[in-house]
């Protein structure tokens, strides 16, 4: 062929999945990112010396024994300077002195649960037993059809079929709610320990789907956390030959005839001959063409999405916290009223004891992640004028109510930060500021095209490509998108 030149847009980890594989398979490539880093979404931040996780929590497809695995390591995310570490107990509920830990080995939880709450025997067998149902289910990774690939992948027979356990739960998962699955469990304190896994507008499959990931062996933390994994793919994709430019913001894709002509940055067009969007596709189908796109499955995409956003409350404290768990659930006699929301507990991401250096010596970083629909209360805040004392105000009362739960942050908060989904939609471009799609009761699992229908050159990844959204499927998306690019180029995929 001859040699391609391709634009990406967006260095987040779809667009860099996209940038390696298509560099790997021989097309000139330049990912174009608006930010000054790479990593989108899966990202963190330094504020006075403490580093703030605001991306990634635990990794699918961290285990050796996922077939997710392979995209990893080939993408370059996961390499010798950022080891797994696989935390247990995944959260611990602390109620005064009641604490309630959530394991990822399915007989020691069930031990645990059994001990606190022998009231819900029946109800944690079902728990139980629901998550050694979905312990072979994970993330299939696979070729697209006809393509012709170095080194092919697609599932084995005994992989399919280790999932069949699972089918005859399926259904009724997914009809059923999370709260309502939840809501079986009579005793307050493991209702709320399993009312903080995901975000309480989620089905109940999502629920169960999450904890039997960890069961499995699955989802450890890379030590570095995403900036780290960001990092290490873009080193990979610009040792490959790639090239990113920072600060640059593309206004539009350019289409004439039914083909991608170029993108418009600053002002300027930018020929090239193949375009791949890894910008937010529910936004970028809105905004980033002359018109709204619309081919058959666009319509679709805005009906369908309903956006899962939160609100980042970090805190850097001149205490040493070592002494309490790395996930802390705190259930609030009191509810906490954040963002138009309310919220029954805060769970508290503790870095103290990681490896990873979060914050100076003998001082500890907290997050804490306020999931729910506040987009718009935000939006009508920026409108109003009211944005920036809306959030002090939300840090300092959450400031205020943690001091009441770990008595050694009390006076000794040295720094603090808050980002609503307007900081996400800001820096990422991403529709009202989210980093996941919903999936609501009665939702199952569906995926949009990658390749445009009517366009051309014009390709697209993210997480927006196939519900629920997240890492796994972030990945694979870019490698997925290049697929159908050396397919349409007759170009062997490497």
């Amino acid at each position: 062929m001859d040699t391609k030149n391709i634009f990406i847009i967006g260095a987040g980890v779809a667009g860099l999945a996209a940038g390696v594989y298509a560099r790997r398979a021989g097309f000139n490539v330049t990912i174009l990112e608006k930010h000054i880093i790479p990593g989108g979404l899966s990202t963190s931040w330094s504020r006075k010396g403490y580093l703030f996780e605001g991306g990634m929590h635990w990794l699918t497809g961290s285990s050796e024994k996922m077939p997710l695995n392979r995209i990893w390591k080939e993408v370059g995310a996961l390499k010798e300077n950022n080891p797994i570490f696989y935390k247990d107990p995944i959260y611990t509920l602390v109620n005064g002195d009641t604490c309630v830990h959530l394991y990822r080995a399915v007989d020691k939880l069930k031990a645990e649960l059994l001990r606190v709450a022998p009231e819900d025997k029946k109800a944690i067998r079902r728990l139980c037993s629901d998550i050694k149902k979905f312990q072979a289910v994970h993330f299939v990774v696979q070729d697209i059809p006809g393509l012709k690939a170095e080194r092919p992948m697609r599932p084995s027979l005994k992989e399919l079929i280790s999932m069949a356990p699972a089918v005859t739960r399926l259904s009724a998962l997914t009809k059923q709610s999370y709260t309502d699955y939840t809501a079986q469990f009579k005793n307050a304190n493991v209702r709320a320990l399993l009312n903080a896994v995901i975000g309480s507008r989620y089905n109940a499959l999502s629920f169960i789907y999450t904890l039997a990931s960890f069961s499995s062996g699955d989802c450890g933390y890379p030590e570095g956390g995403s900036l780290r994994m960001a990092k290490n793919m873009a080193e990979t994709f610009e040792a490959l030959g790639g090239t990113i430019e920072y600060r640059q913001n593309v206004e539009k894709v350019v289409i004439e005839g039914g083909k991608v002509r170029g993108v418009l940055v600053n002002g300027s067009l930018r020929p090239c001959d193949a375009v791949i969007v890894t910008q937010d596709t529910r936004q970028a189908i809105d905004t980033l063409f002359e018109k709204p796109l619309e081919e058959s499955w666009t319509q679709n995409m805005r009906k369908s999405i309903i956006s899962e956003q939160n609100m980042f409350v970090a805190l850097g404290v001149k205490a040493d916290l070592k002494q309490y768990p790395r996930s802390m659930i705190f259930p609030l006699e009191e509810p906490f009223e954040a963002g138009g929301l309310t919220f029954q507990h805060l769970g508290i991401n503790n870095y103290a004891s990681y490896t990873d250096k979060h914050s100076p010596d003998g001082c500890t970083a907290l997050t804490c992640l306020l999931l729910g629909d506040s987009y718009h209360f935000w939006k009508d805040a920026k409108a109003d004028g009211t944005y920036k004392q809306k959030k002090e105000e939300l840090a300092e009362r959450f400031i205020g109510r943690l001091e009441k739960l770990i008595l050694e942050i009390k006076g000794n908060v040295e720094v603090y930060d808050v980002a609503t989904p307007l900081t996400y939609e800001r820096y990422c471009s991403t529709f009202e500021g989210s980093w996941m799609s919903v999936s609501k009761p009665g939702a199952f699992i569906f995926s949009f095209p990658s390749k445009s229908e009517k366009t051309d050159g014009l390709y697209f990844a993210g997480q927006r490509t196939m519900m629920p959204g997240g890492l796994p499927i972030t990945v694979n998306s870019g490698r997925k998108a290049v697929q159908y690019l050396c397919k349409d180029n007759g170009v062997i995929f490497k």
